[in-house]
């Protein structure tokens, strides 16, 4: 009797970008990747040096408040100061979406073969995602302001998000926590208007991140194409209604109170910046266009998506 392998019960399977891909070769080049390209951020990074006077700690274009009317009102200190505070809320968020996505992948690999490529690389993922959730909370720290946690019903919506999420809909969710501010981040660390200690933090990120967007990617593509019909019906509505929380906890309104200005009339420009809405539409396109030639961004989910403001 002939055992099928995955490769065999693959052949021939494609989606709207083509043929998959092996599950066990992409992993196999992403560990060696991994090995050859992967930073500890308490030995590569200068904790030590300070700040630079009149440097940014967010490129200011990508700052929620730039090109409002009450950003033409602030000082050049407060709009480095509010750069400062929403790079803390932003390293928070993205050590909430970490600890998510560590739960997620663990929870995919939970019945796989532990001897796999795909299951080493997944552990070895969550090891970047331990470092990084680190160096975050150590950027939060060393910037001498507040953690910025997520809102408390966020925080609940992500503990039923991981809880009843297929797989699919975890890669899906994956993907958008990564991609949004890997994009920024791209902008961030080549700006030489932006701090020493921000520009390493974002390097690193992007170098390793880029090899989870490719496991996430290629996971995903198949996912779409295997997954029962219901998984995959699920996974477009649960995607859409995570891009409108993600939307909403993109900006903590707290920093604003932080920096000596007033929460709701911040919140409301910020709601109201054309700018804003083109960054963020931006930043989700490559997502996007994926996602659309995959098969998530149909009906509701599509919809959703719209309306998170994500897509245009």
């Amino acid at each position: 009797m002939t055992t099928l392998t995955e490769a065999d019960a693959l052949d021939g399977l494609r989606d709207a970008l083509g043929l998959l891909k092996d599950r066990e070769q992409v992993a196999q080049r992403l560990l060696d990747s991994s090995a050859k390209h992967s930073f500890d951020p308490d030995k590569e990074l200068d904790w030590d040096a300070p700040f630079e006077e009149g440097k940014w700690f967010w490129p200011p274009e990508l700052v929620s408040l730039y090109d409002t009317p009450l950003w033409k009102r602030m000082s050049e200190e407060q709009r480095i100061l509010l750069s400062r505070h929403e790079a803390a809320a932003l390293a928070s968020l993205g050590i909430w979406f970490e600890i998510i996505l560590m739960q997620l992948l663990v929870r995919h690999i939970y019945d796989k073969a532990a001897t796999s490529a795909h299951v080493r690389y997944a552990l070895t993922e969550i090891e970047d995602e331990c470092r990084h959730s680190r160096m975050f909370a150590r950027l939060i720290s060393h910037g001498g302001t507040p953690w910025y946690p997520v809102s408390r019903a966020h925080q609940h919506l992500g503990r039923l998000f991981k809880t009843i999420s297929t797989t699919p809909g975890s890669f899906t969710a994956t993907l958008l926590g990564e991609e949004v501010l890997d994009w920024m981040q791209r902008l961030t660390f080549p700006d030489e208007r932006v701090q020493p200690l921000i520009r390493g933090v974002t390097r690193i990120h992007v170098v390793e991140e880029a090899r989870h967007v490719r496991y996430a990617r290629e996971e995903l593509r198949r996912q779409m194409v295997t997954a029962p019909k219901w998984s995959q019906e699920f996974t477009r509505i649960t995607s859409g209604e995570f891009a409108r929380v993600f939307s909403v906890a993109f900006v903590n309104p707290e920093v604003y109170t932080n920096v000596g200005l007033d929460k709701r009339e911040a919140l409301a420009q910020v709601r109201a910046s054309g700018h804003r809405r083109e960054v963020m539409q931006t930043g989700s396109k490559r997502l996007t266009d994926f996602l659309d030639d995959i098969g998530v961004l149909r009906g509701a989910g599509r919809r959703l998506w719209k309306s998170s403001g994500l897509l245009a």
